[in-house]
């Protein structure tokens, strides 16, 4: 591809050589679990988004699912889920022996603001997804989910360093799940996970879950798993925790160009310009979706499509519902570049090459 959807070997030379200067580093310690990497970016962490504990974990999807086994969650039990997001977010709930309640979403693909009308009474929690790095609208769901005494676990795995109202995504729920994969915003050079929250009974509980239910070696007071995030991530993540204002800030100006240049096209639906996004991804709308690809693919752009299947249409979390605000989104949704690694110019042949696609 002349511009990759995303290239992470785009790393400046200056940001190679910090991270391979970390990575000297710990290997000269020896210490590859644990540590002070782990505990100064769980800190970082916790600072920069103004959570009282930021607990580290192996993914996000552990994350996750250490959320709802702290939280009891489990057989007998539902959690609603929406319709639209990486399956993560529905199998850590089968995982944990409870059942997903899928809802459908609003055009952003954010789960729909009547999503209580899903809750019975052997509801339990519920999951907002803040899809591609917008926020579902938080101050109105916690309203809802305490009405009905009912936990909240944010995924968060896209929305790394969104705000709303003054409180980072994340940091609303009783638990707020990170992801650090790759591609994330804040992402490492493999696997990592956080699981944010306010409450010092639950922080216990998730860090003795994560670490095999033992607060100190040999001593276990409780069935856990091993879900650590490796020491030289969390090294790597502090390195580019450094970096993440700067690299959002090119985030921001990329997307600007993409709505001051496709704006007007009448068969093109943008992203709204939110300022709690964190602009992890830009997905436009329309129903020439695999036209436009097709077309950006054979001149050198590339695209992805997140998600080309909601949830409850894949068959090992079949439902039945109304999904069809989620499923258009699937049908419709092409996520063009969006990256610090994009040069202006490159987004701008972008641009002119969907002009081109839509005017003919």
């Amino acid at each position: 591809m002349k511009i990759p959807f995303l290239d992470l070997s785009r790393m400046d030379e200056a940001l190679q050589t910090d991270l391979k200067d970390k990575f000297a580093k710990v290997l000269l310690e020896g210490r590859f679990s644990f540590g002070e990497e782990v505990w100064n970016f769980e800190k970082r962490v916790g600072d920069k988004l103004k959570s009282p504990h930021a607990i580290s974990c192996a993914n996000g999807t552990d994350a996750l699912e250490l959320a709802l086994r702290a939280l009891q969650i489990g057989p007998g039990d539902e959690v609603i889920v929406p319709a639209m997001t990486w399956v993560s977010t529905a199998e850590v709930v089968l995982m944990v022996g409870a059942k997903p309640i899928f809802c459908d979403t609003d055009a952003c693909g954010l789960l729909k603001s009547d999503w209580e009308k899903a809750i019975t009474p052997k509801t339990k929690a519920v999951i907002p997804v803040h899809l591609y790095g917008k926020m579902v609208s938080m101050s109105e769901l916690m309203t809802q989910a305490e009405k009905a005494n009912i936990s909240v676990i944010e995924d968060a795995a896209q929305a790394f360093g969104a705000f709303q109202d003054g409180k980072a995504a994340g940091t609303w729920g009783d638990v707020g799940c990170l992801s650090f994969y790759p591609t994330k915003n804040l992402g490492a050079l493999g696997e990592g996970g956080m699981c944010l929250t306010n409450q010092n009974a639950l922080a216990e509980k998730i860090r003795l879950l994560s670490n095999h239910g033992q607060a100190q070696r040999d001593e276990h007071t409780l069935v856990g798993r091993n879900s650590r995030i490796d020491t030289l991530q969390a090294a790597f993540l502090n390195v580019l925790l450094d970096r993440f204002d700067k690299f959002q800030e090119k985030r921001k100006k990329l997307a600007e160009i993409y709505w001051q240049e496709l704006v007007g096209i009448k068969e093109l639906t943008l992203p709204p310009a939110a300022e709690d996004s964190n602009l992890h991804l830009f997905v436009i709308q329309t129903e020439k979706r695999d036209l436009l690809k097709e077309f950006l693919q054979s001149n050198g752009v590339g695209t992805a499509i997140h998600y080309p299947t909601i949830v409850p249409d894949i068959q090992v979390y079949k439902q039945e519902g109304d999904f069809a605000k989620a499923r258009k989104i699937s049908q419709n949704g092409l996520s063009l570049p969006l990256n610090p690694w994009l040069e202006e110019m490159e987004v701008m042949e972008v641009c002119r090459l969907v002009r081109e696609f839509f005017n003919g």
